[in-house]
Parts: C-alpha cells; structure tokens; sequence
C-alpha cells in the first residue's frame, strides 16, 4: 500500500561516530524522501565527522565501526557535515519526518550536528573575511524547525503491533525474507519505508487478536508510541497538560522552568556550561530569554487598579513590621 501523503515525507537514518550525542558525529546520512503521489527520491552522504571547537576530525569508536563497517579512513576525502547541510537542509524543508527509532537517537543527533553548524557560523561572524559566508549559513539553519515537523518513528508502530527488531520486521511484513547490507544507512533507511508500507497493508482490517487499525495517514502515524511531549530532543525538559516546560531531571525534577528561572536563575547557567546536547542548551537559553522579556515587559507596564489599591492599604495602615 502507498503512503496517503498531503506533504512530502522523508526517511532517514544515521551511522555516526558511537553513540553519545554531545561528542560524537554523524559520519553517514542518508534520506529516502517520499512525495505525494508516490515519487521517490534518495541521498546519502559520507560525512568526515567534525569537532569545529578543536578543529579535528571525531575518531569512530571501535565498537560503532563493528556495526556500521566505516573505519576513518574512510573519511579522509568526505565532507564535514556544515558542507552539506544547505544541501541537507533543502531536503528536509517542508517535510514531515519518518525512520525507525529516529525520535531517541538519529533526530537528536541531526539536531546537535545543526547547532554545532550554528554555533562555528555565529562563531565566524567577527571575522570580516568570513562574515557573508557565516551569516549565509546562519539563515540557511534559521529556516529549519525539526520541532514542527511530525515524526512518524517506524519502530514505534512495529512494537505497538509485533515488538521486535527491524530486521525481523522485514522479514516479517516484507515476504518472509531478509535484506542485505543491515547497518548501512541507506539499506537500513530504504528497509525502513519498505516495512511501513507492509504495515499499513497488514492492518489494515480489525482480526481476532487486533481489533486496531492502522491510518494510512502521517499525523495518526506520528501518534503511536509513547507520548513524550519533550521540549528537547533529549527530554531534559518535558511539557505538561499546561502547556508548561517541566524539568525532567536532577535536584529540580518535577519543576517548572519558569519556578526554577524565578529562584535559581543560576541554574540556567549551569545548563549552559554542562554537558548537554546543544539542542538541551538552547532550548532552555530561549525559556530563559522569554522569562527575561516577560519580566522586562511586567516592569514597564503600569500599575493595575488592584496593585494600586494593594499599596495603599499596605502603606497606609501604619503598621509595616
């Protein structure tokens, strides 16, 4: 069964240095995107994975070369992701997103490789030399928002219906067979889209044992697995039935951002200088400049007619301690 798409979707996966997001890079990135009425186009890209602070290629952890079969030497002639990322970033505008297990792990990771691009460019910017190109990139990144696309996550759907792993989820709505190079990005990526077409085709009728079934459609796609609602991609702040970021973790787990802001604002500081995704950083750097501008604005307003009279009656009382 097609896909019933109303805006391109696009399939992607991610082969990457290991498996820590704050320090380690993507080094293969591939994209199946999905158009409506069923066209298909694919990219992949080597990436030379890239520390712009220290300006030095990122090794590849023994253990992730086991998996994905790329040693760095295999690199030495890729480009560094910010080389590609227009490129990159043409393919991801105005699409919705889909892979499998991509919400834990590849989208975080695409996150955090686009703000280390951010950070070098905004970096480059007091260099006179550099400034056009840096600035160009700026606004090519500027344009991109990974929070407002949906994120159809494959495996989430899998486990929902039959709880395994992809290569068994091939086999098992794709024929009965496997498929060859498992761990590459485009094979795993291309098995991927494969597997989701299976699944709207099995479940398509409620049976016996699964009275559910599944929408071929994205935003009903999107909503099956767990219900993380994160601010984050790493889910360091999560929002609740309020609409209000919640800190998931540490000394303040449970609180509101805006609570902690308002008693230890130097607790944004701490976040800034640890060790965070930048996605985490940045996220909690825009709460802090809307509390920031919230209270710049409370400040300059006038006084309410119940403010005023709050005063008076304090004042005028004669009884201040």
């Amino acid at each position: 069964m097609e896909l019933n798409l109303e805006r391109p979707l696009l399939f992607f996966d991610i082969e990457s240095t290991g498996l820590n997001i704050p320090t380690d890079g993507i080094i293969e990135l591939s994209f199946v995107k999905v158009l409506p009425g069923g066209e298909v186009k694919i990219k992949t890209w080597k990436i030379k994975p890239w520390d712009y602070e220290n300006r030095c290629v990122i090794p590849i952890n023994p253990q992730a070369s086991e998996v994905n079969g790329v040693k760095d030497e295999d690199l030495v002639n890729c480009p560094k992701f910010i080389e590609v990322l227009p490129e990159v970033a043409s393919w991801l505008q105005d699409s919705d997103l889909a892979g499998f297990n991509s919400a834990k792990f590849d989208l975080p990771m695409l996150a955090e490789e686009i703000e280390r691009a951010r950070a070098y460019s905004v970096s480059r910017l007091s260099n006179e030399a550099a400034h056009d190109k840096a600035q160009e990139m700026i606004d090519c990144i500027d344009k991109l928002d990974l929070h407002a696309c949906k994120m159809v996550d494959v495996q989430n759907i899998f486990h929902h219906f039959e709880p395994r792993n992809l290569r068994a989820a091939y086999r098992f709505y794709c024929g009965g067979k496997d498929f060859e190079n498992a761990h590459t990005a485009e094979a795993d990526t291309l098995a991927t889209y494969e597997v989701l077409k299976g699944q709207l085709e099995r479940y398509q009728a409620p049976t016996e044992f699964q009275q559910e079934v599944l929408k071929n459609d994205v935003d009903a796609l999107s909503k099956i697995g767990p219900r993380t609602r994160n601010v984050d991609f790493a889910g360091r702040l999560v929002y609740n039935d309020e609409g209000e970021a919640i800190i998931s973790f540490g000394k303040h787990k449970g609180k509101s951002a805006r609570e902690v802001w308002n008693t230890e604002p130097s607790y944004f500081a701490w976040i800034e200088g640890g060790d965070f995704t930048l996605d985490t950083k940045r996220q909690f750097a825009r709460l802090k400049a809307q509390f920031q501008k919230e209270r710049k604005e409370a400040l300059n307003r006038p006084a309410t007619a119940d403010e005023l009279q709050g005063l008076a009656s304090k004042f005028n009382n004669g009884k201040l301690f």
